[in-house]
Parts: C-alpha cells; sequence; structure tokens
C-alpha cells in the first residue's frame, strides 16, 4: 500500500462511522492526531535525500537507523492510512475462502482478532497480515509498529488506541472491536489463497 506525505482525502463520508463511533471521535483521530502525525513527518523530513524517499521507504529506513521521532510519526500515519470502511456488512467470497483455509471459519478468526485487539496492553494494533510465501497471521503490534516492520502486507487492521475508543467505549475496548465488523470492508480480492 503507497501513502502519500500528505493528510489523505476521505474516500468515504465520515457519518458513514456514525453506527460505529461519533463524529467527534472522528475529528480527534482524523483531524487532530493524524494530522500532527503528516505535520511532524513533514517537519522532520527536510532533508533532500529523504524527501526523495516514500512513507513505506522512510519507515523501513528510521526504524533500522533509531530515529525514532520521523518512523514514529510516519508509521502511526502509515497505519491509520489502512484504515478504511466500506461498510457493506456482507461477508464477500474472498474473506470467506481466506477465513475457511486460514481459521476453519469467519466466525473463529472474528473470535481470534477479538482476543487479540482486546489483550494488546496498552495501545497498538492488531493485524491480519500476509508474508511473502502467502502465509496469513494475526500480529499484535505495539504502539507505532507497523507490519512493514515485520515484512508482511497488511490485509486487515483494528486499532488499538485510546484516542479511537475512548469517547464512545470508555475502556470497553473489546466492544469497540465487536462493532469494528460493522464497518469493515469485507471485499477483500488480493489474497492469495495458494498455501
Amino acid at each position: 500500500m503507497n501513502v502519500s506525505k500528505k493528510l489523505p482525502d476521505l474516500p468515504y463520508n465520515k457519518q458513514a462511522l456514525l453506527s460505529f463511533v461519533m463524529e467527534e471521535t472522528f475529528d480527534y483521530h482524523f483531524g487532530k492526531h493524524q494530522a500532527v502525525y503528516v505535520k511532524n513527518l513533514n517537519s522532520l523530513n527536510q532533508d533532500a535525500e529523504l524527501e526523495e524517499k516514500t512513507v513505506e521507504e522512510l519507515i523501513l529506513e528510521r526504524h533500522k537507523k533509531q530515529d525514532t521521532a520521523l518512523f514514529s510519526n510516519t508509521s502511526q500515519h502509515w497505519s491509520q492510512s489502512c484504515l478504511s470502511p466500506n461498510g457493506s456488512g456482507r461477508l464477500g467470497r474472498s474473506i470467506k475462502e481466506l477465513t475457511k483455509h486460514y481459521f476453519q471459519s469467519f466466525d473463529k478468526f472474528k473470535a481470534q482478532f477479538l482476543t487479540l485487539a482486546t489483550k494488546l496492553f496498552g495501545a497498538g494494533w492488531a493485524w491480519l497480515a500476509q508474508n511473502d510465501a502467502g502465509k496469513l497471521k494475526r500480529i499484535p503490534m505495539k504502539d507505532l509498529y507497523t507490519t512493514l516492520t515485520e515484512s508482511k502486507e497488511p490485509i486487515l487492521t483494528s486499532v488499538a488506541l485510546e484516542h479511537d475508543y475512548y469517547i464512545d467505549y470508555r475502556n470497553a475496548r473489546s466492544k469497540f472491536v465487536e462493532r469494528f465488523w460493522n464497518i469493515v470492508n469485507h471485499n477483500i480480492d488480493n489474497i492469495n489463497l495458494n498455501n
């Protein structure tokens, strides 16, 4: 996934999320938190050599060089750009195949993903990702880490950062993750099921 160094234009109306979170939550997430990550990313990215690099290249390079400031702002911007609901509520053919192939059933996968996101201590992300060999894995990642640092392609993510659920759900993170399935884009078409 290629992410711009700008705050992205939303491919959906924020009111599409009202069954999940209030506009206030969305405005904090997108209009304040992600906007600050983008602003910091660009203010830290003044070196001519760095300016030529993509967001993905910056994440990998700055992680390796332990440049915490640039890495953290860039990776948070990238991860939050992966959040893109398309609330069909229907189970697409590809994700049906995916969950049956790797997790026996969609219900089992949902239960495992809920546990993963709920039990992640502190702040972070629950990811479903695919490696180069095509194998899928559920990955809990703390704070600012992304699937890129694990050399895996992101398929699905649920954020587990307090500012994304506390206004609506207080400390009930599990309820937030359960309702996350109401807005997930279930139609995932780029999955390799050969493994």
